[in-house]
């Protein structure tokens, strides 16, 4: 170790004296749940609700993503340029896809992921969207300015294909297709222009009618989907800002879907929910109505996985119904490029809000009133039971309360008197059903409790290092419970907190534990209370000093005078002084050095601060003064703060005098 060196001359140069050294939840569906996508692209969405698998077709990625209901992958189709449209045949054992880069059909098999067939379309070029109708696949197909309606017979020994199927509409591009299966209703829109025409097709007999052609809101139509019963058609087009729905009879308008900017998709569940999309930063992207009803049942916001200013949004003509109205599907893209398929639970179930208004405080023992509010975009009859539960000190799992009704408004209160005090809680649940979700609600009462009467001794008391303190609590008149924590806390971050003794109080009311004082100690007795008395806390800080002593060399010989022990030196020796002291990182000997002079001992400089070595010792050696008759005096001292620290008491070690001669 390094030695620090003072000089005594100095010391005897300079004398001087010594210095101043509340609360509202919604409806509880299932959670919602996303998977990345390893696509370039959303081309179109599939759901096989036979096999509970999803189709994902990525047109720039040249293949088709199929994964379960969880988003987990199961397969990827490769070798597909160009996919888009994709159908799923009635007997779900084939999914059928548009591949406009070959200018085919293709068929896989949904047991085993592997094309079954690849159909040519006699001359039909980029096939991009698809529709089943009266038992035959449609096709929208055509490069620019070619556009046209395609159909495949399935129904012969051989496919058949017929091309020209339009009935004398004219389409710029591959229209967008929609269809009711079972009607024979087909619709096609303009999907790369802004024209705003809408054809409705009858498809049920040999060869196609139209119904009706005429323009209507829209163009650039993203989706078309007709409702199940075949009565109705809504699209999607960036504008204008809501879902616009036709009669398939006339084209006349029915109604619309007010979900705001931008739509980007539509689906139609079997029982006729309807699910429409939006491209939409800042605002919800999915948004559930019941067939015919303007009002939302419910919408679905996507988060900001992309690290840009808004969420992700949903790519066009990406979203499909679970065939049992259970889950929808989506597929979103982030600002960085990626994309994440989306599954969303009971779609079909609005969001019940439910509200609990209790009092902030009460009195113990007195009854109270609890009050609240259910409500339902889709309304709930009057008399809807709530179930109630009230959880404090006394039943900590929760304690059921006879079940509550809502009024007309949905409005509910009811009376209870809390046997216990403390915080006591009030849950209300409404359990939900076919067509809304579970909603619960809380809230809490502060209900009064007797002031408890704790305290702990030994405040303000210093100890040596090392003493065994017992400190005792001690607990007034409580309820039942009659258990008290004591913790001890020593100074400095590197330990922690500690339990010491946890335990029933004897018949005295007192608890005591024992502390291994080493250090400055705040010392905790807590009661967490009971159902009539409050919790209580009692701190008591108690203080440690540290170990310290100075060994002293180079001496040639002790001796008294008068009483006191003094170490000869010779006028020119060095002597050396090694202290030692309980050591804590950073800490400090602060060295002290005095002279007897003029019939006193005055102090020769300020105290100096050393550093202490990792095994807790500091040497220093101290300069001989040269001439004889010099007495001196050396003391080792921790000086709370001053000596880098704060964990222990300010301890002095003792003075070791010194005698200097010939």
């Amino acid at each position: 170790m390094r030695t620090r060196t003072i000089s005594t001359a100095t010391a005897l140069a300079v004398l001087f004296s010594s210095a101043a050294l509340v609360a509202t939840a919604s409806g509880q569906a299932v959670a919602d749940s996303s998977k990345l996508l390893n696509v370039k692209s959303s081309g179109d969405v599939l759901v096989d609700g036979e096999h509970q698998r999803v189709y994902v077709s990525d047109p720039k990625g040249g293949k088709i993503v199929v994964t379960d209901y969880a988003g987990t992958v199961k397969a990827t189709l490769d070798g597909l340029p160009d996919v888009e449209g994709l159908v799923l045949s009635p007997d779900s054992g084939q999914v059928y896809a548009a591949v406009a880069g070959l200018n085919r059909i293709v068929s896989v098999e949904t047991s085993s992921y592997t094309q079954s067939a690849s159909y040519a379309l006699d001359g039909a070029e980029k096939p991009r969207t698809l529709a089943l109708a009266s038992g035959k696949l449609w096709f929208g197909y055509g490069p620019d300015a070619e556009g046209g309606i395609g159909s495949l017979d399935f129904s012969g020994d051989e496919p058949v294909v017929a091309l020209g199927q339009d009935g004398g509409a004219r389409f710029y591009a591959a229209p967008e297709l929609g269809s009711d299966p079972d009607s024979g209703i087909l619709v096609a829109g303009e999907k790369v222009t802004s024209d705003d025409t809408l054809t409705v097709y009858d498809v049920s007999g040999p060869k196609p009618e139209v119904k009706v052609s005429k323009s209507v809101e829209g163009g650039f139509f993203d989706d078309i989907a007709v409702s199940p019963d075949g009565t109705q058609i809504v699209t999607a087009s960036g504008a204008p800002y809501y879902h616009p729905v036709y009669s398939t009879k006339d084209l006349s308008p029915l109604g619309r879907y007010d979900s705001g900017t931008y739509g980007a998709a539509v689906d139609i569940a079997p029982d006729g929910t309807v699910a429409a999309g939006t491209f939409s930063w800042y605002g919800p992207d999915v948004h559930i109505y019941r067939q015919g009803k303007w009002s939302k049942v419910r919408e679905y916001e996507f988060p900001n996985t992309g690290g840009g200013s808004g969420g992700d949004t949903l790519a066009e003509g990406s979203l499909a119904w679970a065939p049992d109205g259970s889950r929808l599907f989506a597929v979103s893209e982030n600002s960085q490029g990626a994309f994440s398929l989306r599954v969303l639970n009971d779609p079909v179930k609005s969001l019940p809000t439910l509200t609990v208004d209790a009092p902030t405080k009460a009195p113990r023992a007195k009854s109270l009133t609890v009050t609240g509010k259910l409500t339902d975009t889709a309304g709930l009859p009057a008399g809807t039971e709530l179930a109630v539960t009230r959880t404090d000190v006394e039943s900590p799992d929760g304690k059921k309360l006879p079940a509550v009704k809502t009024k007309a408004d949905g409005s509910f209160s009811f009376t209870n008197t809390p046997p216990a005090g403390g915080k006591v809680k009030y849950k209300v649940a409404y359990a939900g059903d076919a067509t809304h979700a579970a909603a619960s609600a809380t809230d809490t009462v502060d209900v009064s409790r007797t002031a408890t009467k704790l305290t702990l001794n030994k405040n303000g008391k210093v100890y040596g290092y090392g003493a065994d303190v017992s400190f005792t609590a001690h607990l007034g008149s409580t309820y039942k419970n009659r258990t008290v924590e004591i913790w001890a806390n020593p100074y400095g971050g590197d330990k922690p907190n500690k339990l010491v003794r946890t335990g029933k109080v004897n018949s005295s009311g007192n608890i005591s534990a024992t502390v291994d004082m080493k250090r400055d100690t705040t010392v905790t007795a807590v009661f967490a209370g009971d159902a009539r008395y409050g919790s209580k806390k009692a701190k008591s800080t108690a203080y440690a000093k540290v170990k310290v002593s100075t060994a002293v060399s180079k001496h040639y010989k002790t001796g008294k005078i008068g009483s006191t022990k003094y170490y000869w030196f010779h006028k020119n020796a060095d002597p050396v002084l090694k202290t030692s002291m309980t050591y804590y990182k950073g800490r400090k000997q602060r060295f002290q050095l005095q002279v007897y002079a003029n019939g006193a001992w005055r102090s020769g400089g300020s105290p100096e601060y050393f550093k202490l070595g990792p095994d807790g010792t500091c040497t220093v050696r101290l300069e001989g003064p040269g001439q004889s008759g010099v007495k001196g005096r050396v003391r080792s001292s921790y000086i709370n703060a001053s000596s880098g620290d704060n964990v222990n008491s300010t301890t002095h070690g003792a003075w070791k005098y010194l005698n200097f001669t010939r």
